[in-house]
């Protein structure tokens, strides 16, 4: 894992000087943002935290694990002693030190991170059946994905790989959302299609129950502190 430490900004303002927006998803995609014009309106919080280089199992040239639901992959992460990360660590470990609103710098970019895929409609029925031998081969036609760490531009100065693209990951909501599906769950970063796909969005229209053909997940964890001092920026933990 990756230690991070930094003072996270909740509210951030940014100024878009190009934009799209997309009617099959209903969104408007920033596709340039302003650099050094980015304003933070909240009151800093201090965050010290690990996070996976990569996402779940944290396994360069891996393959994340898909269907699975929030209770999933917490479940997943608790079993490695692990913990799915807040919101703001998620945000933070994507931004880096400079707060880039993309991990790779202020342009939305389909040839650095898995992004912009031609849409493939899905069956729900197979995707969602409990026999493998009807459902494995829709996953498999389905699957954009790359493996993890495969496209070497795509990391943030953190050393964080594919947080925008590839797959949703599931995410620790930092405050409850009673209006909302998610209640307590986020979705961040954004699959391989054509969506937002940057540090700050998020998805909280699905419930903790809720899995599909491209949501997956990545741990975070508290610094180690049996060892004395806490891991560099830049080390790895188990």
């Amino acid at each position: 894992m990756l230690h991070v430490q930094h003072d996270y900004c909740p509210e951030m303002e940014r100024k878009c000087l190009k934009s799209q927006y997309d009617k099959s998803n209903h969104i408007t995609i920033c596709h340039r943002f302003a650099e050094g014009q980015s304003t933070c309106k909240g009151e800093r919080i201090k965050l010290d935290f690990c996070i996976d280089r990569y996402e779940y199992p944290n396994q360069e040239g891996g393959h994340p694990p898909v269907m699975v639901s929030w209770y999933d992959a917490a479940g997943a992460c608790g079993a490695q002693g692990k913990r799915l990360c807040y919101e703001s660590e998620w945000v933070a470990a994507c931004e880096g030190p400079d707060e880039k609103p993309f991990p790779y710098g202020w342009e939305r970019s389909s040839e650095k991170c898995n992004i912009d895929n031609r849409w493939i409609n899905p069956s729900l029925k197979k995707i969602y059946s409990s026999n493998p031998d009807v459902r494995d081969p829709e996953l498999a036609r389905l699957d954009q994905s790359k493996p993890s760490g495969a496209m070497k531009e795509c990391v943030s100065d953190y050393g964080v790989y594919d947080l925008t693209g590839n797959f949703d990951e599931w995410a620790l909501a930092d405050h409850d959302r009673p209006k909302q599906r998610a209640v307590f769950a986020a979705l961040k970063g954004g699959a391989w299609g054509h969506v937002r796909n940057a540090c700050r969005p998020v998805t909280t229209s699905h419930e903790p129950e809720f899995t599909y053909y491209f949501v997956s997940f990545r741990c975070c964890g508290d610094p180690r502190t049996d060892a004395g001092n806490a891991p560099a920026a830049d080390s790895e933990t188990p």
